[in-house]
């Protein structure tokens, strides 16, 4: 059976506990909102990242991650015992 939801004077709807118990959302979580062409609304729970860490879901960032991950899967990387011997490495031809 459909949840049917009043516009309030201020333009606030409340969304239901049952309806928020079956989203799993919390106070305070975000919500963006998609408006199609025929004026149907969809609400899309979004978590919001703090600006510090912003950086990490950059594109760039993501695809970087997603490079280390396929070099560790596929062995191209080195284990090295202390900082010296990396440094070594890093600085010789090999490196």
């Amino acid at each position: 059976m459909p949840t049917l939801l009043q516009i309030r004077s201020n333009g606030q709807i409340t969304l239901p506990a049952s309806i928020r118990r079956q989203a799993n959302l919390q106070e305070g979580d975000a919500l963006e909102v998609i408006v199609d062409e025929d004026g149907v609304l969809h609400l899309v729970p979004h978590v919001l990242v703090e600006r510090s860490q912003a950086y990490f879901w950059t594109q760039r960032w993501q695809d970087g991650e997603r490079e280390a991950e396929e070099d560790l899967q596929a062995g191209r990387y080195k284990d090295f015992d202390d900082i010296e011997a990396m440094l070594e490495e890093l600085e010789s031809d090999n490196g």
